[in-house]
C-alpha cells in the first residue's frame, strides 16, 4: 500500500494490478490528484482492502492470475458495503472485443484500454472523486437531519407524557417548547428546500 493515512472521509483510490510497472504508472498519473492511492496485487488483496476502508473508485486490471478482474468486480458488486463503489476496468489493447461488454455487464462504470491517455484517466477518476465527495456530504447532511428529527420526536414524546399525566401547569413554558420545536422544523425545511 502507498500514500495516505486518511480516515473514512478520504477519497481513496484503489489500484488493482498484478504487474508492478502498471501500478507505478497509475501512481505517476494519479499522484497529482492528492488523494490516497492504495495498491492491491490481486483480486483477493483488493477485496481485503475494500473491506478495511472506503474507496471513491477502483481501477481494476482484467487479466490477473487467480481471481481475474471480472470475478473481482462481481465480488465487489455482491457485497452491500462495496456494491456502489465505481469500477474502471483497465486492460491491454490486444484484449478480446467482448471484454468491454463483459466489463459493463459485471458492473463497471467505465473501461479503458492500455496504453491509456493519462489526461483521460485523470479526468475520469476526478469525476468519481467528485461524486464520492458529494455523496459523503449528502450522507452527513442526512445524518444531521435524522439527529434533529430524533431530537424533535423525543421532545414531543416528553410533552405528550406531561400532557397525559396532567402535569402541564406552566402553559407559557409549554408554548415556548412548542415554539422551539417549530423553529427547528423550519430550519430543517429551509435546509432541505434551499
Amino acid at each position: 500500500m502507498s500514500a495516505g493515512t486518511r480516515d473514512d472521509e478520504g477519497a481513496s483510490i484503489l489500484l488493482v494490478d498484478d504487474m508492478e510497472d502498471n501500478l507505478v504508472a497509475l501512481e505517476a498519473v494519479l499522484r497529482s490528484l492528492n488523494e490516497p492511492l492504495v495498491r492491491a496485487r490481486s483480486g483477493q488483496e483488493a477485496m481485503e482492502a475494500l473491506l478495511r476502508r472506503r474507496f471513491a473508485v477502483v481501477l481494476l486490471d482484467i487479466r490477473m492470475p487467480g481471481m481475474d478482474g471480472f470475478e473481482t468486480a462481481a465480488n465487489i458488486k455482491r457485497l452491500d458495503r462495496t456494491k456502489d463503489v465505481p469500477i474502471i476496468f483497465l486492460t491491454g489493447s490486444d484484449a478480446d472485443a467482448g471484454y468491454a461488454f463483459r466489463g459493463y455487464a459485471t458492473g463497471a462504470a467505465d473501461y479503458l484500454t492500455k496504453p491509456f491517455d493519462p489526461w483521460v484517466l485523470r479526468a475520469k477518476v476526478t469525476v468519481f472523486l467528485d461524486l464520492h465527495r458529494k455523496n459523503r456530504q449528502l450522507e452527513r447532511l442526512l445524518a444531521r437531519e435524522q439527529d434533529q428529527i430524533d431530537e424533535l420526536a423525543a421532545r414531543l414524546g416528553r410533552l405528550d407524557a406531561q400532557l397525559a399525566a396532567g402535569a402541564v401547569r406552566d402553559v407559557p413554558r409549554l408554548r415556548d417548547q412548542i415554539r422551539q420545536m417549530d423553529e427547528l422544523l423550519g430550519r430543517m425545511r429551509r435546509r432541505r428546500d434551499g
